[in-house]
């Protein structure tokens, strides 16, 4: 038997006024972002894909996946994160505004002399880390990064390949964070992660920031459609990083009329999860190996700007086994007739096999009825990546590893 999807209703959630400020991730915030990542030669808003089909199908007005596949060509969207602190940093190191600042001033030899050579460091599953190469490289910089024990070689060197020193260690995700920042204070590096901890948070709200360009686009696109906004979204979380930008843009934009958020994470690194769960509104932590396919969700310790913004605006998380992210990376590869395929890997599709099994199981009927979802229910949901393993890709999609039968 299959493991169950497990979910809780958010008690801890704040009436509009009380909950932690969203002004870090405003309209005014986010378009300073996005304007900076216009300016690099690679920028293109990444699609918006309609499942109408799927919809009709799960009984839901409408299923809409913002596929980040596309994003700077990196098969993933860390890069905007990435990208858009360290911008900030070098801003911060030349006083000057970050909209003084765009990638062909960034990028010119002038800068380059006054700013001199940094090494950024990062801890990473793969994605994160292939974006902080890839942007070091494009800034004519230099950057270090580590990997937990069970990366993929494959992402390893896609990671080597944009420039980075890289290697897999032998820790978890949390404990190669914590040697990162070890590694950068005694060498001098610029610690660039997207998790936060009492005393390191600038960059991470920077990252956070720059995970907003996806966002704006993402209802820029809706808008474009005749949608004002999703009734519902769907987003998968690690530290919960992405998932603190998301739910606060739109509780920034939206107000008390914001959409409702599900916050979904891997069930063997469902941090969030377990904090919510507690009912106190303080973080727990889930320690040892996190052994989930979901690698980019891996993480056993909330971002605390992340968590304090989905403790207070979130409506429901799930702690979601591997077979549903595998279930999702193929109902989006073989979608029913009229609706784009979707090539997206364990941490992308996570959210798009819950949706299928959530609005059809029987034993969901409670938390479609907390959530409201029915016939008018514009739903938006991520693809975070796309297949950054193909291997292992295959080894699902075509080889039907992780069936989601028998539950």
């Amino acid at each position: 038997m299959n493991e169950e999807i497990q979910w809780i209703q958010n008690n801890m959630q704040k009436k509009h006024g009380t909950g932690v400020s969203t002004e870090l991730f405003s309209k005014l915030e986010i378009d300073k972002a996005m304007k900076f990542h216009k300016t690099f030669p690679d920028y293109l808003p990444t699609p918006l894909h309609q499942l109408d089909k799927l919809a009709k199908n799960l009984g839901v007005g409408g299923i809409y996946v913002k596929d980040e596949s596309y994003r700077f060509g990196l098969n993933a969207f860390k890069a905007l994160g990435g990208s858009y602190a360290i911008g900030r940093y070098l801003a911060q190191r030349l006083n000057k505004d970050i909209s003084e600042l765009p990638f062909d001033v960034l990028t010119s030899p002038e800068v380059k002399a006054q700013l001199g050579d940094i090494t950024f460091a990062t801890t990473t599953d793969g994605n994160h880390g292939r974006g902080i190469a890839w942007t070091a490289r494009q800034l004519r910089q230099k950057s270090v990064v580590y990997m937990p024990k069970g990366s993929s070689q494959y992402r390893l060197e896609k990671i080597r390949e944009e420039g980075a020193v890289a290697e897999i260690t032998d820790l978890n995700y949390d404990d190669a964070v914590r040697m990162t920042a070890v590694e950068a204070e005694k060498n001098g590096w610029v610690v660039v992660q997207d998790t936060s901890w009492e005393g390191y948070e600038e960059i991470p709200t920077w990252i956070m920031q720059g995970y907003g360009t996806m966002s704006a686009e993402a209802l820029e696109e809706l808008n474009n459609l005749g949608i004002k906004k999703p009734t519902h979204i769907f987003v998968q979380a690690g530290v919960g990083a992405l998932a603190g930008s998301v739910q606060g843009y739109f509780a920034s934009m939206f107000k008390e009329d914001r959409p409702k958020t599900v916050i979904v994470e891997a069930n063997k690194a469902d941090c969030l999860y377990k904090s919510a769960l507690a009912g106190d509104g303080k973080p727990r932590i889930v320690s040892g190996d996190m052994s989930t396919i979901m690698a980019g969700l891996a993480c056993g310790e909330p971002n605390l700007i992340g968590w304090r913004i989905l403790r207070d605006y979130s409506d429901m998380f799930i702690s979601s086994p591997d077979w549903v992210a595998a279930k999702g990376m193929r109902v989006l590869a073989n979608p029913l007739l009229g609706d784009p395929k979707v090539i997206s890997g364990e941490s992308g599709a996570v959210t798009a096999g819950l949706l299928s099994s959530l609005l059809k199981d029987g034993i969901f009927q409670g938390a479609r009825e907390v959530l409201g979802l029915n016939g008018n229910s514009q739903i938006l949901i991520f693809n975070t990546e796309g297949n950054t393993d193909p291997f292992k890709y295959r080894s699902i999609v075509w080889d039907g590893e992780l069936p989601s039968t028998g539950r």
